[in-house]
């Protein structure tokens, strides 16, 4: 099934996934038609940003500007799991997932399918939660068939619940915690 998923994502599709929390919608972060789609599929406003699954640290330097040593310690200290560190974006970063903040929040997920997938696309992947804006996180395959339409693949698995990852803005310094979650600094 993720191949799947992974076919509907080159072609700019919205494709739902299990995270370590709740489902997330993704589409490849840097193609600007798609983050569009995925916009339209969640009736999210343009001016939040989305934040971004990424397969392993280095994409911290390749879709990141300048990352500070804050951002690489927390990054070496954290991923993979469950901490999104905001960064300035890189010019590639389409302006719609930086909400027009000129930042991005990137994550390397914990093991999971979410993992999995953004491995073995190889890409950055949008992580929003798969609802509705304004509505609870969907939780399992039915919530997400219930709550949107649009989206072209939704892949199975355990989305837990609890507390979303914790983000962190490392574009000051010291960092601040933006959102409480998951890990606590």
């Amino acid at each position: 099934m993720i191949s799947e998923a992974l076919e509907a994502l080159r072609r700019g599709e919205v494709v739902a996934f299990p995270t370590e929390s709740s489902y997330g919608l993704g589409v490849l972060a840097l193609d600007a038609a798609a983050v569009a789609r995925l916009f339209a599929v969640k009736g999210r406003a343009q001016t939040e940003p989305v934040p971004v699954l990424v397969p392993d640290a280095t994409w911290l330097d390749r879709v990141g500007l300048r990352p500070s040593p804050a951002a690489r310690a927390l990054a070496a200290a954290h991923w993979p799991g469950r901490l999104t560190i905001v960064v300035e974006a890189a010019a590639e970063v389409p302006a719609a997932v930086c909400g027009g903040t000129g930042k991005i929040g990137l994550r390397v997920p914990g093991p999971s399918l979410a993992l999995d997938l953004v491995r073995a696309l190889g890409a950055p992947l949008t992580a929003t939660s798969a609802n509705r804006s304004g509505e609870p996180p969907a939780l399992d395959e039915a919530d997400v068939r219930r709550a949107l339409s649009g989206v072209a693949v939704v892949l199975p698995g355990p989305a837990p619940g609890g507390p979303p990852s914790t983000v962190v803005d490392a574009t000051v310094d010291p960092p601040r915690v933006i959102r409480a979650g998951a890990i606590a600094l």
